[in-house]
This record gives structure tokens, C-alpha cells and sequence, in this order.
């Protein structure tokens, strides 16, 4: 039995409200349980350097924490004068899977940038705010196609992310923290809408895990995504 009661296939409850700021191009407070993270999308004409000139959008991301998100306060990044390598390579992540659903090119020579600010934290952070950031990346390029400010959607697919892991020896769906802190093996999965892999982070966490287990991760993470997929269409209706 799970700490949650729930099925090994079973996701938590996932709630996608839209709008929640008055600024942002594109907003959503995306809820996975207990994991609650605000997504706002920023619309900028201009792009980094690297780009200026080349007629190639961009689409990069940032992420935090609050100091209450977890269950005792950490301190802000900001007041220790520089970002965790977790938060960084989160980010990271973040843009990597975004921009896997963007035509670059359809974008224009413009940029989005993704905030993904963890108001509460249970787990499966990064997968939420993956698949929070990509509805709040969907209704500011909404914005932009309204404007008639791109020619075709430059969105390609949708974008989602779950996390899976073998607890008490079963291959689970979507870990809570306290599955997450014990499980044998964690792995996050970033995938379309069509099922398509972008990114898949596994590993060991004390315990070794075969193949066929991988495969049994696989399988849950298709229907776990799936069904954020829906969700996310849900959200943007």
C-alpha cells in the first residue's frame, strides 16, 4: 500500500486554474497533491545575443522555491548571493523540455521566459512545473497569435513531465515526498503529447533496477503523461 492509498498507476489530483496574475502574458497555479507551483509566461521582443539577427525565437526558464515551500524555512538563494546547483540544473531542465515543443523559427526573433515559483512543495516539483510552465507558455503565444504578431502556431505538441520510481519494490506513478525520500529508484520522464521522449532522468537510490522494471517506468509514465496532457487541454479550453 502506498503512504497515499493510492493505485500504483494512479496520479494525485492534478488542477490547472489559469489567469491567477494580472501581468504575465501567460499564467496558471498548477496543483499535482500536496506540490503547488505558480507558472507565468513573459513575452520580451528580443533575444540573447547569440540569436540577434539569426530570425530564431527562444524560450528559456527560471525556478525557486518560497522559504516555507518545504517543512522547515529555507533560505532565499537570493540573500546567499548565488543559485543551488539543483536550482540550476532545474531551470535547465525546464527550458530544454519547452523549448522541445516550440518551431523557433514560427516564434520569430523574440523571447519567452518561463518563471516556475514552488509555492508548496510534496515532490515531483520539476515535472509540475514542466507541465505548468508549458500552459503558461500555450496562452502567451495564445496572445501573440491573437495579435496576428506570428503567421502559424508556433507551438508543435504539448509538453509534460511525470515522475515515477520503484517504492517497496512496485514501480509507482507519481511520487509523493514520502515515497520519493525512500524509493530504490526515481526517475522523471519529459514527453509530448504524442508520446514522444524528451528527456528521461533514472537512477538508483540504494537499490538497482533491471530492465524490465525501466520498461514497467515507461509504461506508467505514458499513461501518467497522457493524462496531464489532458488536463493541460482541459486548462486551456
Amino acid at each position: 500500500m502506498r503512504p497515499s492509498g493510492r493505485n500504483l498507476d494512479e496520479l494525485r489530483p492534478i488542477s490547472i486554474e489559469t489567469g491567477v496574475t494580472a501581468h504575465a502574458e501567460g499564467s496558471c497555479l498548477i496543483k499535482c497533491g500536496n506540490t503547488h507551483v505558480l507558472c507565468t509566461a513573459s513575452l520580451e521582443e528580443r533575444v540573447p545575443p547569440f540569436l540577434k539577427n539569426t530570425g530564431l525565437g527562444w524560450v528559456t526558464a527560471e525556478y525557486g522555491m518560497l522559504p516555507r515551500a518545504t517543512h522547515t524555512r529555507m533560505r532565499r538563494e537570493a540573500a546567499a548571493g548565488k543559485q543551488s546547483g539543483r536550482t540550476q540544473e532545474i531551470q535547465r531542465l525546464i527550458g530544454r523540455s519547452l523549448r522541445a515543443g516550440i518551431d523557433r523559427v514560427a516564434l520569430g526573433e523574440r523571447q519567452i521566459t518561463v518563471d516556475c515559483d514552488v509555492i508548496q512543495a510534496d515532490g515531483g516539483t520539476r515535472c509540475a512545473s514542466i507541465t505548468g510552465g508549458w500552459v503558461a507558455l500555450r496562452l502567451a503565444v495564445n496572445k501573440l497569435m491573437a495579435a496576428g504578431d506570428v503567421l502559424s502556431d508556433p507551438i508543435t505538441d504539448h509538453v509534460a513531465a511525470i515522475s515515477c520510481g520503484v517504492y517497496a519494490g512496485q514501480p509507482v506513478l507519481d511520487l509523493d515526498y514520502p515515497e520519493d525520500s525512500e524509493a530504490g529508484t526515481d526517475a522523471n520522464f519529459v514527453m509530448t503529447g504524442s508520446a514522444q521522449m524528451i528527456e528521461v532522468q533514472a537512477s538508483a537510490e540504494g537499490a538497482t533496477f533491471s530492465r524490465d522494471q525501466f520498461a514497467e517506468l515507461l509504461s506508467l509514465a505514458e499513461k501518467g503523461v497522457s493524462e496531464l496532457v489532458a488536463a493541460q487541454a482541459k486548462a486551456i479550453a
